[in-house]
């Protein structure tokens, strides 16, 4: 099965406020759903820390900062060939 990662960090008012909407889409894709915090790892800090949230399918940036659920669902309609 296939991921959906979302980058986020404590407190982050942006992540808090699409991280459901953003699981819910990647469950009905049939995605896992996998949250990572960047201040817990130093490697991504420098990759994401000022851009979060961040939600990635594989190698590909879906969306970040303002996340927009309808992006990500419109855009995992198409990667995974839903309806």
């Amino acid at each position: 099965m296939s991921e959906l990662t979302f980058y986020t960090r404590a407190g982050c008012s942006l992540c808090e406020a699409v991280e459901a909407e953003v699981a819910t889409a990647a469950s009905a894709a049939g995605l896992d759903f996998r949250t990572v915090d960047v201040d817990r790892d130093p490697g991504l800090l420098p990759l994401y820390g000022t851009r979060v949230p961040v939600v990635v399918h594989g190698e590909t940036v879906v969306d970040e900062g303002r996340v927009d659920p309808a992006r990500v669902r419109d855009y995992l309609a198409t990667a995974v060939g839903l309806e």
